[in-house]
């Protein structure tokens, strides 16, 4: 048995051992080391052969795992914005090592000026991928995300976290037409989970996207919007919306403005979702250390982290006339909480409740 990184796992099990075995007959060599990046628990171990690390995958639904083999496969043909396929063995799926620093982690340490370009380098990897992924021969049939009408009207009905800041979704607010809004037709390949601790930075210093096992079709800019309501992502919400103009794919068949009044839209309810999320993991188990939150990939379940989805919100709520009037809500609930961060987590609903 190789040697186990301090503190990503304790004891070699059953799976882990599995996983070894088949590696090690798949490339040839001895595994020299083994570590988990995203921590106990999680499906993918980074593997040390000789000279070259390579990410080893087993999802517990073999499904998801095969999805992710047939996206890595076509995509790394077309585009160097994901991991590249190594190959499937008996559902585990060796890929690439596309970097030990999270797209998280590193943009923190940087200044505005930096934070913006790699925002544009995250951004554009998306649009790459995307368009990668709408070349003929994709062998996965996608399923088509978020398109039943109670999905949608949860999605929408997370903007009520805002009551948990004091504030009320006003009167003026047409729910109807958000849904409508929202309750786009699936078109477009997303990977779906776009946050940044989803992307690495190489070697090369180049951004790239993994975890694909939930990819889909749907309107196409729901990728970007999770990386803009990412509650890490520290850049801020006008300059996001800068840099996907300009970044912007004319090949995908849209209008720009379009495009951005959808973004808008969707981001909206969804950094409210986070909201959600996070109040409630905070209720279970009080604010946490930004670094750990970064490093483990984990709810931004930091004060700091809600304020800047309130941003967020405020921002592209006031962009696109069906979410107009939830932008003073946001406003007013970001006063509101920078006052009295913990009343909110004493006043969100159900800290036992499922995540919409």
């Amino acid at each position: 048995m190789p040697e186990m990184s301090p503190g990503t796992q304790t004891r070699p099990d059953a799976r882990l051992s599995r996983i070894l075995s088949l590696a090690e007959a798949h490339f040839g060599e001895r595994v020299r080391h083994v570590s988990a990046p995203g921590g106990e628990g999680r499906s993918s171990f980074r593997l040390l052969l000789a000279g070259r690390s390579v990410i080893a995958t087993m999802r517990p639904d073999p499904a998801r795992t095969r999805l992710e083999a047939q996206l890595l496969e076509h995509l790394g043909a077309y585009c160097d914005d994901t991991p590249k396929f190594l190959g499937l063995s008996r559902n585990v799926l060796f890929q690439s090592d596309v970097g030990h620093d999270r797209l998280a982690q590193r943009v923190a340490l940087y200044r505005r000026k930096a934070q913006a370009d790699l925002a544009a380098q995250a951004v554009a990897a998306i649009f790459r991928y995307q368009r990668a992924a709408a070349r003929p021969g994709l062998p996965a049939r996608l399923s088509h995300l978020g398109v039943r009408r109670d999905w949608v009207g949860h999605f929408v009905g997370q903007a009520e976290v805002l009551r948990s800041f004091g504030q009320r979704v006003p009167g003026g607010f047409d729910r109807a037409a958000a849904c409508a809004a929202v309750a786009r037709p699936g078109r477009c390949f997303v990977k779906w989970d776009c946050r940044a601790g989803n992307a690495a930075i190489g070697y090369d210093n180049r951004v790239r996207w993994f975890d694909f096992e939930y990819a889909g079709l749907r309107h196409g800019a729901e990728d970007i919007a999770w990386l803009v309501a990412d509650e890490t992502w520290p850049v801020a919400p006008a300059v996001m919306e800068e840099i996907v103009s300009d970044a912007f794919d004319p090949g995908l068949d849209r209008r720009r403005e379009d495009y951005l009044d959808y973004l808008a839209i969707y981001t909206t309810f969804h950094a409210a979702h986070r909201i959600g999320l996070i109040l409630r993991e905070a209720a279970l188990r009080g604010w946490q250390p930004k670094g750990r939150v970064r490093e483990l990939d984990d709810a931004g379940v930091h004060p700091d982290f809600v304020m800047q989805l309130l941003r967020v919100g405020a921002h592209f709520a006031a962009r696109a006339r069906v979410t107009a009037p939830l932008a003073p809500v946001f406003e007013a609930a970001a006063q509101e909480f920078r006052a009295q961060p913990d009343a909110a987590i004493a006043a969100y609903p159900d800290p036992a409740g499922k995540a919409g």
